[in-house]
């Protein structure tokens, strides 16, 4: 998910009254909720260098267990640091700043889970992607029941309410309801589709996504693998058909020379392992340079996100 849901995640969680735990019991719970995406740093790297680095160990196993760890330690350096200057000041609680890093953590690495770009749980371990295709990576509806819940548990916090930290927790619970309902309607849409695959022509046991879409939770996008290529459509649960599959497809192209010389490339071997629907877009002339773009988030080789060009052995753009 966004930065912006992460950190309202882990304020929220903060605001059910965890927060006072510890000093910098706050902090340490929005920095933890957001601290999986140090992996950010990668792009240094170039954008296809990043793609076979992000999402992977800092957001699977290996980050769960060290980065916690790490994150406690630092606020404890800073907590010392800052009371040699404010010697009045409560120290930190080391146990609780572990527990409420380990806490803001794991929050991570499941939001990042729940939309289409996936997750390595398993890194560095296993270097194998897992989808769960219930969130849009923007979810405006969980970013208002959250900063609702923060700004009126912060505001009954000031006035020292003995109910100041319920408006977080149910902002919590419903958005877990809500990332639940999500998840339950992903799952039925997705065998309505597959039920309705044979009626287009495609087989039922075809390669298929039907993911979420911007700010509409009754709609979702579908994307399935045919014997040509690929198709799309869109799945609605407010209206009849619910299943709409369009006739026209986007070619592989996988097997053309130039695309076989392009996935050969360190780049194009980079990128074909974090597409999840991969095409080839040949160029003309005598250079052949070649465009792969992943069909769940764009059609557009241009495209800024979602498309690498490789000539000549170079990476043009892309991520």
């Amino acid at each position: 998910m966004d930065p912006v849901c992460h950190t309202l995640v882990g304020a929220a969680i903060g605001e059910t009254g965890l927060k006072h735990r510890s000093r910098l019991g706050l902090a340490t719970l929005v920095i933890a909720a957001n601290l999986p995406d140090i992996d950010v740093l990668s792009l240094v790297g170039g954008p296809v260098t990043a793609l076979g680095f992000r999402r992977g160990w800092t957001h699977g196993a290996t980050g769960i267990l060290l980065l916690p760890l790490a994150l406690a330690g630092l606020v404890m350096l800073w907590d010392r640091l800052g009371r040699v200057r404010h010697p009045r000041l409560d120290p930190v609680r080391p146990k609780q700043l572990v527990l409420l890093a380990y806490v803001g953590m794991i929050t991570h690495p499941t939001l990042d889970f729940m939309n289409v770009y996936g997750m390595r749980w398993l890194m560095p371990f296993v270097d194998r992607w897992r989808y769960g295709d219930v969130l849009f990576i923007i979810d405006p509806w969980i970013w208002a029941a959250l900063a609702a819940g923060v700004y009126l548990s912060r505001r009954r916090w000031r006035e020292e309410s003995p109910t100041s930290g319920r408006p977080a927790v149910a902002a919590l619970a419903g958005v877990a309801a809500y990332i639940g309902l999500m998840s339950v309607a992903g799952s039925a849409a997705r065998r309505m589709v597959t039920a309705e695959l044979p009626r287009y022509g495609v087989s039922a046991s075809a390669r298929l996504m039907v993911a979420p879409v911007p700010v509409d939770p009754f709609r979702r996008l579908i994307v399935v693998e045919d014997s040509s290529g690929y198709r799309f459509g869109t799945f609605r649960w407010l209206s009849t058909p619910r299943v709409e599959l369009q006739t026209t497809h986007i070619p592989r192209n996988h097997r053309l020379p130039a695309a076989l010389r392009a996935a050969a490339t360190e780049q194009g071997r980079t990128f074909l392992h974090w597409a999840r629907f991969p095409f080839f877009v040949v160029s003309p002339g005598a250079d052949s340079s070649v465009y792969i773009v992943d069909a769940r988030y764009t059609l557009d080789e241009n495209a800024g996100f979602g498309a690498v060009l490789i000539g000549d052995g170079r990476v043009e753009s892309g991520n």
